[in-house]
């Protein structure tokens, strides 16, 4: 059992807002497959949603099946941002959070997003203002800091707890990292260390069962939260899961299981969307779950010009056959085209890490202890 407030969760494992991504259709899937509890919509502009914008409404699109649900908002604007809350709430959303470390500037330029990070005063008030107006646990998910100068986090996460936030999310990297170089798990621990009696979850290329327990034992988070690593391995929560358990690693999804996975996501997508605008949307879907089917290039090409459900099945069966070539007689690839496993940036050797950094990231001058 997993507390957020008065939230009572069954998993430490979280599905991070991805813009763009996570939707309805994917949250089902991930779901269904299982080892997660909480997903979080896409972000959502408060003021859209105050003025029932369809857009932003069809961003926190949900049904019965996908529970318990959090709402990531963003905006900088306090009185917005604590109606948006109001709103979320009286339709039944179990728990909101805040986007304070999203870097794109259309998010930034509003006032929220990772410019959050900037105004703790501000950003301790607006809070206050979210927590005092609703029951339902208010979260937080932020960067370490706007650069490497500006290492917020552990001053920012104390003033939220201070205004009331049920748990910190926190990305390993700065807003001027983007998604590039290493994650920072040392920064994630301060964190950790900044706050007295809330949870803080770990964020940021937690892409294998492996990798989420590494982060886990070096920073003291009390649970991961994964995005993009859930795109890159749907079955990350679940293995994830089983591996903190046991301590054996589950082995990884069959081909037919991936694209038995897929199938599915494409149905949900179609059901949620219709046809025509499911299929286009699944054009950006597709290419995540083929960076593990080996020898690909056909059905990536192909894929992205989908429209319908024929297109769908066409593309896919004429695939599976061109694969043929590169599989031996039981259906597995070959040993010249079979994939490396994924490996998350922390999990390397430090001294590849340390080269990585060095030619990514702008290193600040001076002693370590003064970044």
């Amino acid at each position: 059992m997993f507390s957020l407030g008065p939230l009572n969760l069954r998993s430490n494992l979280f599905l991070s807002p991805l813009a763009g991504y996570t939707n309805l259709p994917f949250r089902l899937v991930i779901r269904e497959i299982g080892g997660v509890d909480l997903c979080t919509t896409d972000l959502v502009n408060a003021r859209s949603l105050i003025e029932q914008n369809p857009k932003a409404l069809k961003l926190i699109e949900t049904n019965a099946q996908d529970s318990p649900l959090s709402v990531q908002l963003f905006g900088g604007v306090k009185e917005e941002m604590r109606d948006a809350s109001i709103l979320l709430q009286e339709r039944g959303v179990d728990s909101i959070d805040v986007n304070m470390g999203c870097p794109v500037p259309k998010v930034t330029k509003t006032g929220g997003g990772a410019s959050m990070m900037n105004e703790l005063p501000k950003t301790q008030e607006l809070i206050r203002s979210m927590v005092d107006a609703v029951e339902v646990p208010i979260t937080a998910k932020m960067r370490l800091g706007w650069d490497d100068q500006n290492l917020t986090a552990p001053d920012l996460a104390r003033a939220l707890e201070d205004a009331g936030v049920s748990a910190i999310f926190v990305h390993g990297r700065t807003r001027a990292q983007g998604f590039e170089g290493v994650v920072n798990l040392e920064g994630i621990r301060r964190v950790v260390e900044g706050v007295s009696n809330i949870p803080v979850i770990g964020n940021g290329d937690v892409t294998t069962p492996q990798a989420a327990k590494r982060m886990i034992e070096r920073t003291g988070c009390q649970g991961i939260s994964a995005g993009r690593g859930a795109f890159y391995n749907p079955w990350i929560f679940l293995h994830t899961q089983d591996y903190l358990q046991t301590g054996v690693l589950p082995p990884e999804p069959s081909f037919e299981e991936r694209i038995r996975v897929m199938r599915r996501h494409y149905d949900l997508m179609v059901e949620v969307f219709g046809e025509k605008r499911g299929s286009l949307q699944f054009r950006k879907v597709a290419p995540w779950y083929s960076k593990r089917f080996g020898p690909v290039k056909p059905f990536n090409t192909a894929v992205v010009r989908i429209s319908s459900r024929e297109d769908f099945d066409r593309v896919l069966s004429e695939y599976l056959e061109w694969r043929k070539d590169f599989t031996d007689g039981s259906g597995e690839l070959l040993p010249r085209y079979q994939l490396p496993p994924m490996v998350a940036s922390f999990m390397q050797e430090e001294e590849e890490h340390q080269a990585k950094q060095r030619k990514a990231i702008a290193v600040p001058k001076g002693p370590v202890e003064v970044w």
